[in-house]
C-alpha cells in the first residue's frame, strides 16, 4: 500500500554538502559577473562624464579666447553723430571699427553757425536722466532744424549698480545694437531708455523690456536687433569705449578725460549748469555757438606799413 511519497532515495549527507557547495559556487560566479558588469557601467559612465566636462571646459575656453568682434557700425568715433536734414534727424554712416582699432574723432562744424552738442551718458545715471528729460525736446528741435548736431556716446560707468544684472552695460550694448542696424531710430530709442529709466541699484529693465522699447522706436530688422541685445554682441566694445572715455583726452575739447556722467560739450566747451533748467542750457548753447562764430570770423589786424625815412 502506497502513501504517495517519492520513490527516489534520500540524498546522503555528502551529496547534500556537495549540492550546497555547487549552489554557493553558482552564486559566487553570478555575483562576480554582476560586479564586472557594474564596473564596466561605472567606468563607462565616468568616461562619458569626463568627456562632457571636457567639452564644457573646451567650450568655455573657446568662448573666452575667441577673437573680439568689430564694434558697431555708425559709431566710428565711439559715438553716433546725428544731424538734421529737411526736418528729419539723420545718422552719419561710418564703418564698424575692427577689434582693437582706434576711434576716429568727428570733425566738428567750426563755421560758428552750428552747435556741436556731444554727450557722454550712462542709461542708469539719474543725473543723465534729469538732463535728457529737461533738454531732449529742445535738442531734437535744434537738430531737426540744422541748428545743431548731436553726438551721443553711451558708456557704462554703473554696471555694478543694478543688483547684479549689469543693466548699465546691457543698455549701452542695446544702444550700440540700434546704432549698428537701425541708426535712424537711435534718437527715439535713446529718448525711450531715459523715459523708462530704472532707479540706480534696482535690477533695471530686463532684455525683454529693452527689446520692447526698440520696437516702440520703430527699429528696422527688429529680429536682428533683438538677437544683438540677447547676445550682448557689443559688450567688449562698450567696455573698451568706457575705458577710453575715462582715460583718454576727449576729442575736440580741452578735457583730459571725462570724470562722470553726464558730460555735455557744446563746441568743445563743457556745460556745467543746471540739469533741470532748459533755459540755462539753451543759453549756454547760444553762447558757445556765438563764441565759435566770433573765432571763425575774426581776422588778424593788418600789420602797419613802416613809413620810409625822409
Amino acid at each position: 500500500m502506497s502513501n504517495g511519497g517519492s520513490n527516489q532515495p534520500r540524498p546522503t549527507r555528502n551529496e547534500q554538502r556537495e549540492a550546497a557547495r555547487e549552489k554557493a559556487r553558482e552564486l559566487r560566479e553570478g555575483q562576480k559577473k554582476r560586479e564586472r558588469r557594474n564596473k564596466w557601467l561605472i567606468q563607462g559612465g565616468v568616461i562619458v562624464a569626463v568627456v562632457a566636462v571636457a567639452a564644457l571646459i573646451g567650450g568655455l575656453i573657446f568662448n573666452n579666447i575667441k577673437p573680439d568682434g568689430p564694434g558697431p557700425a555708425n559709431m566710428a568715433s565711439d559715438g553716433i553723430l546725428l544731424t538734421g536734414v529737411d526736418g528729419v534727424i539723420t545718422p552719419t554712416e561710418t564703418p564698424a571699427l575692427a577689434a582693437g582699432e582706434k576711434p576716429t574723432p568727428t570733425v566738428p562744424d567750426d563755421s560758428g553757425t552750428v552747435a556741436n552738442i556731444v554727450t557722454y551718458i550712462d542709461y542708469l545715471c539719474p543725473f543723465c536722466g534729469q538732463f535728457e528729460t529737461t533738454n531732449s525736446d529742445s535738442i531734437r528741435t535744434m537738430v531737426e532744424s540744422g541748428a545743431a548736431t548731436l553726438e551721443v556716446h553711451p558708456i557704462a560707468l554703473l554696471t555694478n549698480k543694478s543688483a547684479g544684472t549689469q543693466y548699465s552695460l546691457r543698455a549701452a550694448n542695446a544702444a550700440a545694437c540700434v546704432a549698428n542696424t537701425s541708426p535712424e531710430s537711435f534718437f527715439d530709442f535713446n529718448a525711450l531708455l531715459f523715459e523708462n529709466q530704472p532707479e540706480e541699484t534696482s535690477v533695471g529693465l530686463n532684455n525683454g523690456e529693452i527689446k520692447e522699447l526698440a520696437k516702440q522706436a520703430g527699429v528696422s530688422s527688429l529680429s536682428t536687433v533683438e538677437k544683438c541685445i540677447d547676445d550682448t554682441s557689443f559688450k567688449k566694445w562698450v567696455q573698451d569705449a568706457t575705458t577710453r572715455a575715462l582715460t583718454e583726452p576727449v576729442p575736440n575739447s580741452d578735457l583730459e578725460s571725462i570724470k562722470g556722467t553726464p558730460t555735455v560739450l557744446v563746441n568743445g566747451k563743457q556745460y556745467e549748469g543746471s540739469l533741470t533748467d532748459p533755459a540755462e542750457f539753451q543759453s549756454f548753447v547760444l553762447q558757445a555757438t556765438g563764441e565759435t562764430f566770433s573765432e571763425s570770423t575774426s581776422t588778424p589786424s593788418p600789420t602797419p606799413t613802416p613809413t620810409p625815412a625822409q
